[in-house]
């Protein structure tokens, strides 16, 4: 059976929640990752180095013996974030980067930026010390519609940020359209932007969330797009270009909190996000280069080492088994996304 052997991958997006979520989902993610970036968007959320630092405490309290990870912490950026902390808190090596969510533009994001004129004394700061932004990169405003709100944010907000901020570190976090994608190819050349993109908007399009009625497990933020967006996708990831690397986005939600009236939006990817990746790559021809995306080219851009320890992907003859869904401590159901095409790629070992 054809395998592939590269350096252990980093999940530059990941979600872990907390309390009996967090203990349920943390597993997932340290089995197959290196290292983690965490994001911060709680209830309440995580806007200071301290609540940073306690987050931290309580991930690494849970993972489990034998396993090596390394949660990369970030901060949950406020109209009012306070730079010195921010600072504070990077020097320390507490802090990995800072999250921009326009405010109301996503999971607990009600606390989000409401401009970004806002925080230019924060962006000009982080822009010195050289601390990445990570952007949710979706125009919030309610006369946009769903589906352009990708393309909307970079023409209204990211090309001014980067304009005025040519040197600051972006990532634009799990994109969804052909225009983010076309964007940080040619900008990512120029100035330091990079863009991760996660399994599930390599994987399908909007089509997922109707087929033969509402799909819940398919809804996530940002929304997917059309066919031709994924394929755009799906050329960038596999292309091997270094600003595009691996971020999962895996939002675990309770299977009640997805099914129900005002579903919660959000895909959990962890347990199977490497094998997902690795069909896509298998796919289109390009197996060669999912090491760079998985492995090498998040650790540049954030000037971090590449992970020593290796981990080994089978293809197997037959498709994998249907995952089952995950239990937490209460016994409540979190389901992990299953693509209607099959899967044949597994991880034979660390």
């Amino acid at each position: 059976m054809p395998t592939l052997t590269i350096p252990r991958p980093d999940d530059w997006h990941t979600h872990v929640r907390d309390g009996d979520i967090l203990r349920a989902v943390l597993p997932h993610t340290a089995r197959t990752f290196a290292r983690a970036i965490i994001m911060p968007n709680l209830k309440p959320p995580i806007t200071t180095t301290a609540k940073a630092k306690s987050y931290r405490d309580d991930i690494m309290a849970l993972v489990p013996v034998g396993v090596t990870f390394t949660p990369l912490m970030t901060i949950y950026l406020t109209d009012t974030t306070n730079p010195d902390d921010l600072e504070r808190g990077h020097e320390e090596g507490i802090v990995t980067a800072a999250k921009l969510y326009p405010a109301h533009a996503t999971t607990n994001a009600e606390h989000g930026v409401t401009d970004v004129k806002k925080i230019r004394t924060v962006l000009e700061r982080m822009q010195r010390i050289g601390m990445p932004l990570l952007v949710h990169g979706e125009a919030a405003e309610p006369d946009v519609d769903v589906f352009d709100r990708e393309a909307v944010f970079i023409d209204k907000t990211l090309r001014g940020m980067r304009k005025d901020f040519p040197a600051l570190k972006i990532v634009f976090e799990h994109i969804t359209t052909q225009e983010a994608a076309d964007y940080v190819a040619a900008e990512g050349k120029k100035t330091p932007l990079a863009a991760t993109i996660t399994p599930h908007h390599l994987l399908i399009n909007r089509n997922a969330m109707f087929q033969g009625g509402i799909r819940p497990h398919y809804y996530c933020l940002p929304v997917a797009k059309r066919e031709k967006h994924r394929q755009a996708l799906v050329k960038a990831a596999t292309s091997g270009a270094s600003m595009f690397f691996l971020g999962t986005d895996t939002a675990p939600h309770t299977r009640t909190a997805k099914e129900s009236a005002c579903g919660c939006a959000g895909i959990f990817s962890a347990p199977n996000a490497l094998a997902l990746y690795a069909q896509v790559f298998d796919e289109a021809g390009c197996l060669a280069n999912l090491e760079a995306f998985a492995s090498r080219n998040g650790p540049a851009f954030y000037g971090l080492p590449v992970n020593k320890e290796t981990l080994v992907l089978e293809k197997g003859l037959q498709p994998n088994p249907e995952i089952k869904p995950i239990l937490t401590g209460n016994e409540q159901q979190i389901e992990v996304f299953a693509p209607a095409s099959p899967i044949f790629w597994r991880i034979a070992g660390i």
